[in-house]
């Protein structure tokens, strides 16, 4: 029952943060800069806060007494997964939406749920990392090989969904994409290798803030709270978000204050000539449905744990999504036969991907 919660929880994130984008598509008038810092204040500040507020007892409390450099740790890695955020653009400019986005989430994928194991293997390093599997650990156990073997599938239906994806490049000459007018792979590859690393500190950053998820937890369940099952209290997670989404945001503000200072935008915040509501009302949507993506992998990852089994449930949902919208506004119309062949079986990989998840977290294994 925990792996079909937790299938369903990451689901719902995977869902939210393949969609999030959507009402900044309904922005209209207001350059990027600006936009993107209003849905921001929603995304790493604002919902972050009433979540935890809602849903965390005694979390200023807990904050004023963990550790500095437990904070401290969590907040950096905040900040550098900030700093891949802003560059996976970049990368999508340089390599095109198809080949950029299955590299990206690729190497994310990968770093995100075997970076740490990994890690964990090599000298003394697993004295002074967060607590968790290492890879031997994985390799040792039946459930952990079926959870490797789940990456490797997701792996390869990455690879033919972005094979497919250069593929209708070529077929349309789909020059919008950029991959026709300023690909540049050498440079596209290198953006994508430090976007793709930098963005999977995220999940980096929930193992090292545990100390105040797990205090949060401790008052849920001695206090019985609601949404309390096997130890594990739903919610304990929004904690840890908060603080590393605090260094997203100072990584996010101090480049969008400056574009808005270098380009002289700052007048679109109250420029009567644009649909200031709607504009205000779409970025505040677009920043809320992007913070929901985590509040739900919190919740997902108390019933499955923060391994590599909860990112790849989080990437692999997060590409269907996308994958979804792609279908709906008819990208893939006008293409032949073989590339939505090629398409069909990279989304097929990865669903197959989310069921071996599954199986591998199940209770018949654990």
């Amino acid at each position: 029952m925990n792996a079909i919660l937790g299938i369903f929880f990451h689901s719902l994130g995977g869902a939210s943060s393949g969609s999030w984008y959507m009402p900044f598509n309904l922005v209209r008038k207001w350059r990027w800069e600006i936009y993107w810092i209003i849905g921001g204040l929603f995304s790493w500040l604002i919902m972050p806060y009433i979540a935890t507020a809602l849903t965390s007892p005694g979390w200023q409390d807990i904050l004023s007494s963990t550790d500095s450099s437990t904070i401290r740790l969590t907040y950096i890695l905040g900040v550098l997964w900030g700093i891949g955020g802003l560059t996976y653009g970049l990368g999508i400019r340089y390599l095109g939406m198809s080949l950029g986005n299955s590299v990206l989430l690729g190497i994310t994928s990968l770093v995100g749920s075997l970076g740490l194991p990994i890690l964990r293997n090599i000298g003394n390093l697993g004295e002074i990392l967060p607590a968790g599997d290492s890879f031997t650990d994985m390799l040792a156990t039946r459930s952990g090989r079926i959870i490797l073997f789940g990456i490797l599938v997701l792996m390869v239906g990455i690879v033919l969904c972005g094979k497919a994806g250069l593929m209708k490049d070529k077929e349309l000459a789909n020059v919008k994409e950029g991959v026709n007018s300023e690909f540049k792979l050498t440079t596209g590859l290198i953006i994508a290798v430090i976007s793709g690393v930098l963005s999977a500190f995220f999940s980096f950053g929930i193992d090292a803030g545990k100390e105040m998820g797990e205090a949060v937890r401790e008052i849920a369940v001695s206090n019985n709270f609601a949404f309390v099952s096997d130890g594990k209290y739903l919610f304990e997670n929004n904690i840890i978000f908060l603080v590393i989404l605090w260094g997203g945001l100072t990584t996010n503000l101090i480049w969008s204050v400056a574009l808005i200072i270098k380009n002289r935008t700052g007048s679109d915040f109250i420029n009567s000539e644009t649909p200031l509501l709607k504009n205000y009302l779409f970025c505040a949507l677009a920043g809320t449905t992007w913070f929901l993506q985590f509040f739900f992998y919190g919740m997902g990852e108390t019933k499955i744990g923060n391994g590599a089994s909860s990112w790849i449930l989080h990437m692999s949902t997060i590409i269907l999504t996308a994958n979804f919208w792609g279908f709906w506004r008819k990208e893939w119309a006008g293409v032949s036969k073989n590339t939505k062949s090629t398409i069909y079986w990279g989304i097929g990989l990865i669903l197959m991907s989310v069921v071996i998840m599954g199986i591998a977290k199940s209770d018949f294994l654990n």
